[in-house]
């Protein structure tokens, strides 16, 4: 391995499912496993530093620094299931680095004998979302007829481009080693950081975990999504009749 791994315990846990929690699109990946990591009080056990991530130490409040990383994070007896967490700000900057460092996390999780992989993401439409739904890519028919009745929407051959990054990798892992594995992607302007998209695949997530959370938090920063949503169709619109009266005359 290539990679530096720093444990700070190395739990034992059952079958646990695999959440891969990236910033991408939106940040709908981000924001939503940071909220749920936090609200099911995950613990830190595993630092991960690669040569593959930005060549650059991160300052805190107090100056001091750390280097880049993406972190390893559980949470045990999730209403009878365990959870590992993968939590960071970074994505590997090339696609050969990103392959290495996702299988080299995959070892690990193989060892802890991961029942099932969910990678999460977003969804870019390029427009404003006032409702946001969640899409799913799937390894088998028998995950995505569960999530298909959690809510999750399946449009033939979606997203035609593809699924990039980690969560895209992770997932093909998962069918190379036979483990279950689905993609959830909120759908999303990708214009700004989605707090209301990333409820949405909470709302999934809440379903496939049986737990009850406070979504207060969410549902006050969707609130301002909103109000930028709004703004912003206030402006398109002015826009639009602008052009109109260029045709008057």
């Amino acid at each position: 391995m290539e990679s530096i791994v720093v444990y700070d315990s190395k739990p034992s846990l059952k079958d646990p499912i695999f959440i891969e929690c990236l910033p991408g699109i939106g940040n709908v990946g981000k924001e939503t496993g940071d909220f749920l990591a936090g609200s099911l009080k995950a613990k830190k056990f595993a630092t991960i530093y690669s040569k593959n991530f930005p060549s650059q130490a991160i300052l805190d409040n107090e100056n001091i620094i750390d280097m880049t990383n993406n972190q390893l994070w559980y949470s045990k007896d999730v209403n009878g299931r365990d959870v590992i967490f993968l939590i960071g700000a970074f994505q590997c900057s090339t696609h050969e680095g990103q392959f290495e460092l996702c299988r080299e996390i995959m070892s690990i999780l193989l060892d802890y004998k991961i029942s099932e992989i969910i990678t999460l993401g977003g969804y870019g439409t390029g427009q404003m979302v006032e409702a946001p739904r969640v899409f799913g890519a799937v390894t088998d028919l028998k995950i995505k007829k569960e999530y298909a009745g959690y809510g999750v929407e399946f449009p033939p051959g979606e997203p035609s481009a593809g699924i990039i990054g980690a969560s895209g990798v992770f997932l093909g892992l998962g069918k190379i080693y036979s483990v279950p594995s689905i993609c959830l992607m909120g759908e999303t302007s990708g214009y700004f950081v989605d707090h209301k998209s990333a409820m949405a695949v909470v709302k999934i997530l809440i379903k496939k975990l049986g737990v009850e959370l406070d979504l207060k938090e969410l549902i006050d920063k969707s609130e301002q999504i909103d109000e930028i949503t709004a703004k912003i169709k206030e402006v398109e619109n002015r826009n639009c009749n602008c052009r109109d009266l260029g045709y008057i005359g």
